[in-house]
């Protein structure tokens, strides 16, 4: 019997289940700036270690890219000169990921005063778009890198193939 009930019982996607985390939700509802700017405050600590792990598979994945183009294709790919500016604009792109997460408050405020019963499922729902956001951001540098390393390998095997 147990067997038909999860046969048919409705699946729940990861996304849903992410959704589902304490992190997205807000329990009882706020009713001042206080309050609001408190609870996207206590989720910023969060909000940079899950979008800083993206950073770091995302450069993990560029830098092995750049060590494999350099050692199977002798081509320097992917790796900035000098070094300095990748780590300033890791910097810069951690300052920027902080500057648009205070406005996911600030816009709360406005949506406070203008549609109060409102606010609360646009602060749980724009944390939510806006953590995968800016996740998929992140993502992207090493997902390029990773294209360009597949497409660089491709072009070199065709090379070989053809002579």
């Amino acid at each position: 019997m147990d067997e038909a009930r999860t046969a048919t019982a409705p699946r729940v996607s990861l996304l849903a289940r992410i959704r589902a985390l304490n992190l997205f939700r807000r329990d009882t509802p706020v009713t001042n700036y206080k309050d609001a700017i408190g609870w996207w405050e206590s989720r910023r600590v969060p909000y940079n270690l899950v979008v800083g792990i993206a950073g770091m598979f995302s450069g993990f994945l560029a830098l092995f890219t750049a060590v494999a183009a350099s050692t199977l294709l002798s081509v320097d790919f992917g790796i900035p000169n000098p070094p300095g500016f990748a780590i300033m604009a890791v910097v810069l792109y951690a300052i920027m990921a902080n500057v648009c997460y205070t406005g996911g408050w600030i816009a709360e405020i406005f949506i406070q005063k203008l549609w109060p019963h409102e606010a609360d499922h646009f602060a749980t729902t724009s944390f939510f778009l806006g953590l995968l956001f800016s996740v998929f951001l992140t993502l992207i540098p090493g997902i390029l890198v990773v294209a360009g390393g597949l497409l660089g390998l491709t072009r070199h095997i065709l090379r070989v193939v053809r002579v």
